[in-house]
This record gives structure tokens, C-alpha cells and sequence, in this order.
């Protein structure tokens, strides 16, 4: 009988592991100018309501995903597979991690955004169990900034 996920060390983020993520999400283009990703990273580990979860092949980060919720719904967000991990099921296996720790915190519902032009992850989430929603999306800098794409 075969496992069901491949073998991949799922732990939370530590210090020493932030430049090697952010190095990560730059390297899959998740980071966008007006994100700061170790912010991210910063506000995620500050509370009870999120994290960021690594995966380990070996000694190596092959897999990240920043979790949380609030209090109602889970997001997920900055999932990053290494390229040179890729094909291996890992995508899968942080993704179940993802659900679990929303699922010990309580919450019944992962809400996620794909970018439009992002074509190959819908397929991966749906065979996830995902389901395409139709929602309009409003957000407002609070700084002031003008609208970001």
C-alpha cells in the first residue's frame, strides 16, 4: 500500500527560513512590488490566526504556504512549489497541511484568489476540490495608495 502524499517534512517557518521563503516566492512570482513578503511574513507569525507553513525535502524548502483566517473563513496564500520540485505531489501535500491547521483552529471553509492569468493552478485546484466562485473583489489601500492591479 502506498502513502497517500509523498514524504515531505511539513514544519512552521522559523527565523532562519524567512530569506530562503521570500527568495522562494520571488523565484514562482508570487511577490508583487507593493507587497512586502517579509511584512507578510512578519504579520502571519505575529498572531494566532496564521502562519506560514514550510515543506522539507531533505534539508531544502521545496513547498510554502502563508494560512489563516478570520475567525470565519481560511485564505491561503504565497503557495510555492520550487521548481525543481515540482511533479512530486508536494503542491498537495502543503495544501493538506493548509487545511488541517484551519481545520484544528475550527473553520469549515478555505477561500483562495488565483490571479485571472494564472491558467495552470485552476486545474490544480480543481482536482483539489476547489470550485470556481463568482465574486467581485473591492479593495482599498488604507495608506492612501493608489488602486493596485
Amino acid at each position: 500500500m502506498t502513502a497517500p502524499f509523498p514524504p515531505l517534512a511539513i514544519a512552521l517557518i522559523r527565523d532562519a527560513d524567512v530569506d530562503e521563503v521570500i527568495a522562494l516566492w520571488r523565484t514562482c512570482g508570487l511577490t508583487r512590488p507593493w507587497n512586502d513578503p517579509a511584512a507578510d511574513i512578519a504579520l502571519a507569525r505575529n498572531g494566532s490566526n496564521a502562519t506560514v507553513l514550510i515543506g522539507r525535502d531533505g534539508g531544502a524548502i521545496a513547498a510554502t504556504v502563508l494560512v489563516g483566517h478570520d475567525g470565519h473563513r481560511g485564505w491561503v496564500y504565497y503557495l510555492a512549489i520550487d521548481p525543481g520540485h515540482r511533479g512530486k505531489g508536494y503542491g498537495r501535500v502543503i495544501m493538506h497541511a493548509a487545511e488541517n491547521w484551519l481545520r484544528e483552529a475550527g473553520i469549515a471553509k478555505l477561500q483562495l484568489m488565483v490571479r485571472p492569468n494564472n491558467e495552470g493552478v485552476k486545474d490544480f485546484y480543481q482536482s483539489l476540490g476547489y470550485s470556481e466562485q463568482e465574486r467581485v473583489i473591492f479593495s482599498k489601500w488604507l495608506d492612501g495608495r493608489e488602486p493596485t492591479p
